[in-house]
């Protein structure tokens, strides 16, 4: 895995998130096929974007978490930007979907 892919709890989720620049969450599930699948996409963006923080939060692990941002579909990525969430994306994204979602809300 990647340096700047992270697994988080809610015991350090605002450390993390309040460190400054850009960090992609994704909340995902083992038993979901999407996040699945989008998981080596995460990767491959992880490398493009060595900049930009990539957490990840098991729904099932950190139920918490999920409610505070009202995740009801997942993979559900969201996009914070100096600690504040600037954009959501729900579903599978394939790389160039992803890199023009980060690209947008620079």
């Amino acid at each position: 895995m990647a340096d700047n892919i992270l697994h988080v709890t809610t015991e350090n989720f605002e450390q993390v998130i309040n460190d400054g620049g850009l960090c992609l969450v994704d909340f995902w599930a083992t038993w979901c096929g999407p996040c699945k699948m989008l998981a080596p996409v995460l990767e491959e963006l992880a490398v493009k974007f060595g900049d930009i923080k990539i957490l990840k939060i098991d729904v099932d692990e950190e139920e918490e978490l999920a409610r505070k941002f009202g995740i009801f579909s997942i993979p559900t990525l969201l996009l914070f930007k100096d600690g504040k969430e600037v954009a959501k994306e729900v579903g599978y994204k394939n790389i160039t979907q992803l890199t023009a979602f980060i690209d947008a809300n620079k």
